[in-house]
């Protein structure tokens, strides 16, 4: 169902509207929320760019999980409720964006991934259609941000290899071109994004299955160029498989168990958050997990850059 008049259609009819693929009504509730929006963002952070944040992440939000929204009559105060979350979170750094009560009253109770969301909703390829349009240093933070386990402004910065501070102006500028991207898109024709999801997942389980048989270059010649740059912790920076297929033996020496958790891509980027399990004998030995973010020419990963997500502190115990 296409709505010709959305402006005579209520806020519930617009959301079983945008839950069944029609973008156009997505694009027509959050335009008509907008107003309100902002000026919740504006009494809660003043006028300004800080503002203008907060709606386009309540827009992201609102994207990502229009599909997993429970009460459509109750969106407006949903998504004002997300404005809030996100002026309060400007004033945090928590590892992860969590919604508070408000956000999730409306809600589904049980949480899909985020690429599960777009796997379940039409809208996803609009959204991918539209992220291509950005350059890809705004998509990849866009990507790691909204659609990977890695949300913290500081996780992201490491990923990227870039100051906080270019996080922060990148998000920004990148959540408003991408609203206007996703609005000169809506009537379009979108790819299936699909299809290029499987094809780096399945590049990512080939490499990660042979890396446990001792035997990662072959894998690594089918889709990473002889001359990739790879750049890690502390400074890593090497040319070509040689310390990648070093790095796969150390860890297959030491009896590290990888496990694919997620694959995040668009045409030229792709993100892949593997699992890492540390030996029985050694529980410490590694990270939890790492995150590789690829970029890649012509379908070939051209550059590679690691990043090993922080182990939790653990919890302090007291005795009486």
């Amino acid at each position: 169902m296409r709505f010709s008049r959305s402006d005579a259609a209520t806020d519930a009819e617009l959301v079983h509207a945008a839950q069944a693929g029609d973008v156009s009504a997505l694009g027509s509730l959050l335009g008509r929320h907008r107003p309100a929006l902002l000026a919740v963002a504006i009494s809660l952070v003043g006028y300004g760019p800080d503002a203008e944040d907060a709606v386009q992440e309540a827009s992201m939000t609102a994207l990502r999980r229009i599909g997993d929204v429970r009460d459509p009559g109750a969106v407006g105060a949903w998504l004002r409720a997300v404005v809030r979350n996100a002026c309060r979170m400007q004033y945090r750094a928590p590892a992860r964006v969590p919604l508070d009560a408000g956000v999730t009253e409306v809600l589904r109770s049980a949480e899909p991934d985020p690429v599960e969301v777009l796997g379940q909703h039409a809208t996803r390829d609009w959204i991918w259609q539209a992220l291509e349009k950005l350059s890809p240093p705004l998509r990849l933070v866009l990507m790691l941000r909204y659609f990977s386990g890695v949300t913290a402004y500081q996780d992201i910065a490491d990923a990227c290899g870039v100051p906080v501070g270019t996080v922060r102006s990148r998000l920004s500028d990148a959540r408003g071109k991408l609203t206007r991207a996703l609005l000169a898109t809506a009537d379009t024709t979108h790819g299936d994004i699909r299809a290029v999801t499987a094809e780096r997942r399945s590049q990512a389980e080939e490499l990660l299955s042979a890396a446990r048989r001792g035997a990662p270059v072959p894998a690594l010649a089918t889709s990473w160029l002889p001359t990739v740059a790879v750049s890690g912790p502390g400074g890593m920076r090497a040319e070509g498989y040689d310390l990648l297929a070093h790095g796969f033996r150390q860890d297959l020496t030491a009896g590290v168990g990888y496990r694919l958790a997620n694959v995040v891509a668009s045409s030229d980027l792709a993100i892949w958050e593997v699992a890492l399990q540390s030996p029985p004998e050694d529980p410490f030995h590694c990270p939890p997990s790492a995150v590789w973010v690829l970029h890649l020419r012509a379908d070939w990963v051209e550059r590679a850059r690691l990043f090993h997500t922080r182990r939790e502190p653990p919890a302090h115990t007291h005795t009486a």
